[in-house]
C-alpha cells in the first residue's frame, strides 16, 4: 500500500461512506506506477495541490520559500511538477493543499 496523507481542503478526498476520516488514502501501487499516475487513480486533481512531500522529503512546491526552509528535497528543483517519480508500496505521500501555502512561512 502507499499511504496519502491529505492536508487542507483536500481531505475531502479521505471521507468515506462511513464517516471516518483519518485524512489518508491507501492504495495499493500498480507496476510501474508514479506519483501522477497514482493520483489519477485517487482522483485527486493536480491543479489542487500547493506542496506534495514523498516519504518526507519535498517532491513539488509552488512556493519560492521552499528553497529557504531547506526542507530534505527528493530532487534539486523543487518546482518541477513532472509527477512521473516511481512509488512503490510502503510509499507515503503527503499532500498540502493550496489553502495550506501558509505553512511554508
Amino acid at each position: 500500500m502507499v499511504e496519502i496523507h491529505l492536508f487542507g481542503k483536500l481531505r475531502r478526498y479521505a471521507e468515506n461512506a462511513e464517516g471516518v476520516r483519518d485524512y489518508v488514502v491507501r492504495i495499493s501501487p500498480q507496476d510501474d506506477e508514479t506519483v501522477q499516475s497514482l493520483l489519477a487513480r485517487a482522483g485527486i486533481s493536480i491543479e489542487e495541490i500547493y506542496s506534495i512531500f514523498l516519504n518526507r522529503k519535498l517532491l513539488a512546491a509552488r512556493s519560492g520559500m521552499t528553497i529557504w526552509i531547506g526542507h530534505q528535497r527528493v530532487r534539486n528543483n523543487p518546482f518541477d511538477w513532472d509527477l512521473n517519480v516511481a512509488v512503490k508500496a510502503g510509499d507515503r505521500i503527503g499532500l498540502f493543499g493550496r489553502d495550506m501555502a501558509a505553512l511554508v512561512i
